[in-house]
C-alpha cells in the first residue's frame, strides 16, 4: 500500500478503478476459490457434556432463550447436574445471547439467579458480561448499576462500562466514565478501552480531545493495534481530516479487512469517490488479498450512487454474486439505492420484486427511488403495496421518502391522506416528519394547512420555522415569509443560514433591495457573508432587483465558485436583458474548467433568444449534442424557443418531433413558438394534437394558444378556448389569460368589449393590460377611450417613457399637435426620453446595430444607394409611402425622408449588400413595426426574391413574394 500522507486529487489517479478491478476480477476470484470455510466454532470442546451441548444450541435462537433459562434452572436429580465451572460458562453463554438477540427480560432472569448465588455475584467474568448485556438491550442504566454494585472493579469492567455508553451514542457518559478510570484508579487503558473513547470523540466531533487520545495511545504503546487504528481512522474521516486517516492507515503495522473497510468509507464520506474506488481495487491487489465481505460492498456501493456510476456499480454487482453475497440483506439493500440513484429504477424494481426477504430499509429505499424520479403515482403504488404486502411496517423515514413527490395542488389530496396515515401511527410527533409535511402544505399550494400544522407543533425548533418561512417564501407569499421571521426572533430563536436564505429569497420575490441589503449588512456582521449557501441567496436577490454589477461583484469575491453561483449569474444577466455579458460568462466559465449542466446550458439559449442570434444558437445546439444534454426535456425546451425566437420555426418544429419523450412544456413551447410567428392555425392544430396524445394543457399551453389567435386575428376562436380553458379543463384565467383577450379583442377594433372585460376581472389589471388597450386606441383612433386608458396607465407606471410615447402617438394620429407638444413636455420635466427605433441583424457571426435617423454607419453611402434602388423598384410595383407613419409635424417630404431613415430599412440593405443571393435576412427591432416599413418589407421580399424575416417587440414577420406571414394583422 503506498498511499500518500494527502488523499490524491481526482486528477492524480495510478490507474482508472474500473479497468484496475477488471484486471484483478480473475485474482479475486481465484482467490476465493482457494478460500477454506472457516471452522464451526464448538462451544463445548472443554466439556464433551450433552446438558451443556443442549444450552450452547438453544442459545442461538432468541425464541429459545427462556427455554435454555429453564434447562439452566432445574436441579432435579432425574436431570444431568453441572458443576461450578460448566455452570459459570452457561450462564456466560446465555448472557452473551440475551445482549446479542436484545433479549432484556430473559437477561433479567438470570441476573436474578446470578444474584441469588453466593458462588457467582461477584464472579468477575459473569459481572463483566452482565454489564455489556445490559448495554446490548439498550441504554445502560442497568449496566451502571450493576458497575456501581461492585465493591472492587478490574480493567475488564471499566471497559465494558465504556463501550456500552459508547454502544449507546452517550458519547459524553463514555467519556467522563474514561476520565474517572484514568484519574481515579491505577489501572492503565489499553487496546479495548480505546476503541470505545476514540468513538466517542467522534460522536461528539472534538477533534482536540481526539487528538489527545490518538496521543495517549502512542504513550502506553497500543497504536499499532488494530482494533485502536482501525478507531483512529473512523473518527478522523468523521471529523473531515482526511488527511490524519490517510497517515494513520499507511503507517500501521498490521492491517485487517476492517482498516481497508474503514478507509474506504473515510474517502466515500468526505467526497474523494475516485480515490476509494482506487483503495477498493487496492485491497484486492495486495498482499493479502483480501476478500471484500458485506461492509467492503455496503461502502463502495453508495460511492457509485453518489457519482451516478452505473457501470462501476455494476461490475460491484457482479461481483457480489460472485461472492455469493447479493443474497445478503444488506448488500440488496445497497444494490437497490445504486441502482435507483443512477437512474435505472427498472434494474432495482427488478431485485425488489425478486427479492422475498426485504425489511423496511428495502420498501423505503424502492419508494425513494421513485420520490426522486418524481413518480407520483408509483411512489403512492409501493407504500400502499408495502401496507398490504410488506411484513414490515412504515417508520417515519418512510413517510420523509414519500413527501418530496408533493409538489403541486393535484396532490393536495394524496397529502392529506398521508398526514392522516402519519397521525394514526404517531409519526407527526417527529420533529423531521412535522417540519416536512409544514414544507409539503406550502408547495402544494395549501399555505393554510402547513401554519396549521407548524402551530400544532408543541415544540418550535429553528428548523420547523424554517420549515413554514420557507414554504411562504417559495410559494408566493413573501410579506407572509417576512412577518414568520419577525415573529421567529421575538421568541428567541435565532436564526441560522436557512432562516436567512428563506429571507433573502423573500426579498428577492418583493424585489425589496433595501431590505436585502440591510441583511446583507447583518450577514456580514455574523460572518456568514461567505456561506457558500447564502452567496447564492444574496447573488439572486441583486439579480432579481437588477443589480447584475453587485451581483458580478459578490461573484468575484467567492474565493470557491461553485457551479450553482456560475448558473446563478449566467441567468441573472439573461433574465436582466444583458444576453451578451451572459455568452461571455458562459466562455469564461467553460475556459476555467468548471463542467456545465443543464442550466448552463438553458441560460445560453435564453441568451441567443434575446440576441435572435441564430448562429450562436446552432453552435449551442451542437455543443449540447456533443455534451448530451440536447435529450433534456427543459434543454428541449430552451433550444425550441432559441430557433423559434430567431425566426426558424420550421427548425424548432424539427427539434420538436426528434424529442422522444414529450412533456407538456414541450408541446407549451412549440405552441407559443408558433404563436409568436402568427402560424395561428397551425399552433391550434399542435393544441388539438396534444390533447389526442392525452396530454393535459396547463396555464402555459392557454398563454400560448390565446396569444396564438390574438396575433392571427381568430378572435371567435380565441374566447372559446378562452371558455373551454375554465368550463372543461378546470384552469382559473390568471392575468397573462386576461392580457391576451384584452389585447385580441383590442386588435381586432372590439374596443367597448376589451374595456368591458378588464372592468370584469376578478384581478386589478395591471400597466401590460392598460398599456396594450392603449396601443388598440392608437391604431383605431380611440381618442376618448384612450385618454382614459392612460390615465389608469399613469397611475401605475407615472415614470415609464413608453406609455408617454403611446399617448403621445395617439395624439398624433388624430392630428392633436398640441396635445402632442404638452406629453413631450411632461416627459421632458420628468426626466424621461423616448426609447429611439434600433434595429440588428447577425452577419457571420457578427451583429449590426441600426438607430433611426443614424447615419454614422460606416457603410452609410453604400446602404444609401442601395435603398435609392430598392425605393425605385419597389415604387414601380405599388409602393407608396405611408407618412401616417411618421408621427412627427412636418412637411410631406420631410416625413418621407424620416420615413427612409428607420432602422429595419437600414438593416434590410445591409443584408441585402453583406449576403449571398437568396440568403433570407433576419432582422431584429426593438420596438413595434410601422405600416411603412412593413409595406416596403413586402414588396422588396418580392423585387429581390428572398424571404425577409423581422421581429418586432409583439411577434415575427415572415416576408416572402410580397407578403406577410401575419396577413397585414399585427
Amino acid at each position: 500500500m503506498a498511499l500518500v500522507a494527502h488523499p490524491p486529487s481526482p486528477s492524480h489517479h495510478r490507474q482508472s478503478p474500473l479497468i484496475t478491478i477488471r484486471t484483478t476480477y480473475q485474482r479475486l476470484n481465484s482467490s476465493i476459490s482457494q478460500t477454506t470455510s472457516l471452522p464451526q466454532t464448538n462451544t463445548s470442546t472443554k466439556y464433551h457434556l450433552p446438558l451443556l451441548q443442549q444450552l450452547t444450541s438453544l442459545c442461538q435462537s432468541k425464541q429459545s432463550l427462556p427455554q435454555a433459562l429453564t434447562l439452566l434452572q432445574q436441579q432435579n436429580p432425574h436431570h444431568e447436574t453441572l458443576d461450578s465451572l460448566q455452570r459459570k460458562e452457561a450462564i456466560g453463554l446465555l448472557l452473551q445471547a440475551c445482549g446479542r438477540y436484545q433479549d432484556i427480560e430473559t437477561g433479567r432472569e438470570v441476573h436474578r439467579m446470578v444474584a441469588s448465588s453466593t458462588l457467582f455475584h461477584k464472579d468477575v467474568v459473569i459481572t463483566t458480561r452482565l454489564i455489556t448485556m445490559y448495554s446490548m438491550c439498550g441504554p445502560p442504566l442497568d449496566s451502571r448499576l450493576v458497575f456501581d454494585g461492585l465493591e472492587k472493579k478490574n480493567l475488564f469492567q471499566w471497559n465494558a462500562m465504556v463501550s456500552g455508553y459508547s454502544r449507546n451514542k452517550l458519547y459524553e457518559e463514555a467519556l467522563r466514565a474514561f476520565i474517572e478510570l484514568v484519574l481515579q484508579t491505577e489501572f492503565k487503558p489499553d487496546n479495548f478501552t480505546f476503541p470505545s473513547v476514540i468513538k466517542a470523540c467522534g460522536g461528539i466531533l472534538d477533534v482536540g480531545l481526539g487528538q489527545g487520545v490518538h496521543g495517549m495511545t502512542a504513550k502506553l504503546g497500543v497504536l499499532g493495534d488494530v482494533f485502536v487504528c482501525n478507531a483512529l481512522i473512523a473518527f478522523y474521516g468523521k471529523c473531515g481530516l482526511v488527511d490524519e486517516a490517510v497517515k494513520v492507515f499507511d503507517y500501521m503495522p498490521e492491517k485487517n479487512l476492517v482498516s481497508w473497510n474503514s478507509m474506504i468509507c473515510v474517502f466515500a464520506e468526505n467526497g474523494f469517490a475516485q480515490e476509494g474506488l482506487g483503495l477498493f481495487s487496492e485491497m484486492i491487489k495486495c498482499e493479502k488479498s483480501f476478500v471484500p465481505d458485506v461492509a467492503s460492498l455496503v461502502t463502495i456501493l453508495p460511492i457509485c450512487a453518489g457519482e451516478g456510476n452505473l457501470e462501476m456499480g455494476m461490475v460491484f454487482h457482479g461481483l457480489a454474486v460472485k461472492l455469493g453475497l447479493n443474497e445478503e440483506l444488506m448488500v440488496k439493500n445497497a444494490l437497490l439505492d445504486m441502482y435507483s440513484k443512477c437512474g435505472c429504477l427498472s434494474h432495482a424494481k427488478g431485485l425488489f420484486d425478486k427479492d422475498n426477504n426485504k425489511n423496511v430499509v428495502s420498501w423505503n429505499t424502492m419508494i425513494g427511488g421513485f420520490a426522486t424520479q418524481g413518480d407520483t403515482r408509483g411512489t403512492f403504488y409501493l407504500l400502499r403495496k408495502m401496507q398490504v404486502e410488506g411484513r414490515e411496517k412504515t417508520n417515519e423515514v418512510t413517510i420523509l421518502n414519500v413527501l418530496p413527490v408533493c409538489l403541486e395542488r393535484s396532490e393536495l389530496l394524496c397529502l392529506k391522506e398521508l398526514h392522516a396515515y402519519s397521525i394514526r401511527h404517531g409519526f407527526h410527533y417527529d420533529q423531521l416528519v412535522a417540519n416536512a409535511f409544514i414544507a409539503a402544505y406550502a408547495k402544494c399550494g395549501s399555505l393554510c394547512s402547513s401554519q396549521l400544522m407548524f402551530n400544532g407543533m408543541e415544540t418550535k425548533t429553528v428548523s420547523s420555522w424554517n420549515a413554514l418561512i420557507g414554504g411562504y417564501a417559495q410559494n408566493g407569499a413573501p410579506r407572509k415569509a417576512l412577518e414568520f421571521y419577525l415573529q421567529m426572533i421575538n421568541s428567541g430563536i435565532k436564526p441560522d443560514r436557512f432562516s436567512l436564505g428563506s429571507l433573502l429569497l423573500a426579498c428577492s420575490h418583493m424585489k425589496s433591495l433595501r431590505f436585502g441589503k440591510e441583511i446583507h449588512g447583518y450577514l456580514i456582521r455574523i460572518g456568514l457573508e461567505t456561506d457558500p449557501f447564502i452567496v447564492i441567496s444574496l447573488l439572486s436577490l441583486y439579480i432579481r432587483c437588477g443589480k447584475s454589477a453587485s451581483a458580478r461583484v459578490l461573484f468575484e469575491e467567492m474565493e470557491n465558485k461553485s457551479l450553482v453561483s456560475w448558473n446563478a449569474l449566467i441567468a441573472g444577466y439573461s433574465q436582466n436583458g444583458l444576453p451578451d455579458e451572459a455568452l461571455v460568462l458562459f466562455r469564461q466559465m467553460l475556459s476555467d474548467g468548471i463542467q456545465h449542466d443543464e442550466i448552463s446550458i438553458n441560460s445560453v439559449f435564453g441568451a441567443c433568444s434575446q440576441l435572435s442570434a441564430l448562429r450562436l444558437g446552432k453552435e449551442a445546439h451542437c455543443y449540447a449534442l456533443k455534451a448530451h444534454l440536447a435529450e433534456d426535456i427543459f434543454v428541449g425546451c430552451s433550444i425550441i424557443d432559441m430557433y423559434a425566437k430567431s425566426g426558424c420555426i420550421e427548425q424548432a418544429r424539427r427539434v420538436f418531433e426528434k424529442l422522444r419523450d414529450k412533456d407538456v412544456a414541450l408541446w407549451n413551447a412549440i405552441i407559443v413558438g408558433y404563436g409568436l410567428h402568427g402560424y395561428g392555425k397551425e399552433a391550434l392544430e399542435l393544441f388539438e394534437k396534444m390533447l389526442a396524445f392525452g396530454m393535459k394543457p396547463d396555464g402555459f399551453t392557454f398563454v400560448g394558444i390565446l396569444m396564438a389567435c390574438c396575433h392571427s386575428g381568430l378572435v371567435e376562436e380565441g374566447l372559446k378556448y378562452f371558455n373551454d380553458m375554465q368550463n372543461f379543463h378546470g384552469i382559473t384565467p390568471k392575468l397573462e389569460h386576461y392580457a391576451c383577450i384584452v389585447d385580441m379583442l383590442g386588435r381586432a377594433g372590439r374596443l367597448d368589449e376589451s374595456l368591458r372585460l378588464i372592468n370584469e376581472m376578478p384581478d386589478e389589471p395591471d400597466a401590460g393590460i392598460w398599456s396594450s388597450l392603449l396601443s388598440s386606441c392608437k391604431t383605431f383612433n380611440a381618442l376618448d377611450i384612450g385618454t382614459k386608458v392612460a390615465e389608469k396607465l399613469f397611475e401605475l407606471e407615472p415614470n415609464k417613457a413608453e406609455n408617454y410615447v403611446l399617448l403621445s402617438n395617439l395624439f398624433a394620429a388624430s392630428g392633436k399637435w398640441d396635445d402632442v407638444r404638452r406629453v413631450r413636455q411632461k416627459m421632458k420635466e420628468v426626466g424621461l426620453q423616448k426609447d429611439a427605433g434600433r434595429s440588428w441583424i447577425e452577419l457571420g457571426g457578427k451583429v449590426y446595430s441600426f438607430m433611426a435617423g443614424n447615419t454614422s454607419f460606416t457603410g452609410s453611402k453604400q446602404m444609401q444607394n442601395m435603398w435609392r434602388r430598392l425605393e425605385e423598384k419597389i415604387r414601380k410595383i405599388g409602393y407608396k409611402p405611408n407618412t401616417d407613419s411618421a408621427l412627427h409635424e412636418l412637411a410631406e417630404d420631410e416625413k418621407i425622408e424620416v420615413l427612409r431613415g428607420h432602422s429595419e430599412k437600414q438593416a434590410i440593405c445591409v443584408g441585402l449588400l453583406r449576403t449571398s443571393k437568396g440568403e433570407t435576412l433576419r432582422i431584429n427591432k426593438n420596438l413595434r413595426i410601422c405600416v411603412d416599413c412593413h409595406n416596403a418589407a413586402k414588396l422588396i421580399s418580392k423585387v429581390v426574391e428572398r424571404e425577409i424575416v423581422i421581429r418586432d417587440n409583439k411577434r415575427f414577420h415572415h416576408f416572402r413574394n410580397g407578403f406577410c406571414s401575419c396577413g397585414d394583422y399585427w
